[in-house]
């Protein structure tokens, strides 16, 4: 698999994960959330960067879900559900905001 951004091939792991992070930009992130059929709003650009700022600055780290939601309502100043996150992205921010973030795959299940 692979994508094309302003001309150039990008590949992709079979699952649509970037095989080089460093490729990534935020061109890249709206051609893989097209991909994925998302419109990146400002709450997803939120999310997106949460989670890159998560795994470049503190030792790869891939926040489950519950996570996510506990470190996103503090940055909102509100409670989130996960009803909200799924809203954001349907097939799990964990794994769908990875891609799009330009992470790798998380190999695990649950969001606790």
């Amino acid at each position: 698999m692979s994508y094309e951004v302003s001309g150039v091939t990008l590949e992709a792991t079979e699952n649509g994960y970037l095989v080089d992070q460093s490729q990534w930009n935020e061109e890249v992130a709206k051609v893989i959330a097209e991909a994925e059929g998302i419109t990146l709003s400002e709450k997803a650009w939120e999310i997106i960067n949460y989670l890159r700022d998560e795994y470049f600055n503190n030792n790869n780290n891939q926040p489950m879900e519950r996570q996510i939601n506990k470190d996103m309502a503090k940055i909102w100043g509100k409670k989130v559900s996960s009803k909200d996150m799924y809203r954001l992205f349907p097939k799990a921010p964990s794994k769908q905001g990875n891609k799009i973030a330009g992470l790798p795959y998380v190999a695990r299940k649950g969001g606790y």
